[in-house]
């Protein structure tokens, strides 16, 4: 298990749904047309936006419509090392 968060994973799928749909919004794209570009049907759409609930791949189909499926991506790089000593921040 990760370290401890204030968040779940609940607060997460909906933070999620609320950024897409914003984004939907923003772009000016009904359900249905984001449904058609995507190929996610528009009623799981609904359900996403109204529950955080879909399927990874569903998911990702959205992303790519509406933003730089790249962003997610770089979620997967490893972090950076923090320094552990004050020679490292000083890079001697």
């Amino acid at each position: 298990m990760g370290q401890l968060s204030l968040h779940s994973a609940v607060d997460v799928q909906q933070a999620l749904s609320a950024w897409i749909k914003g984004r939907r919004k923003t772009l000016k794209l009904s359900r249905n047309a984001l449904a058609m570009r995507s190929t996610v049907p528009a009623p799981t759409i609904k359900k996403f936006e109204t529950t955080g609930q879909i399927s990874l791949r569903q998911f990702l189909l959205l992303w790519q419509c509406v933003d730089d499926l790249s962003r997610l991506q770089r979620l997967t790089d490893p972090a950076p090392k923090a320094p552990t000593s004050l020679e490292e921040v000083l890079g001697q």
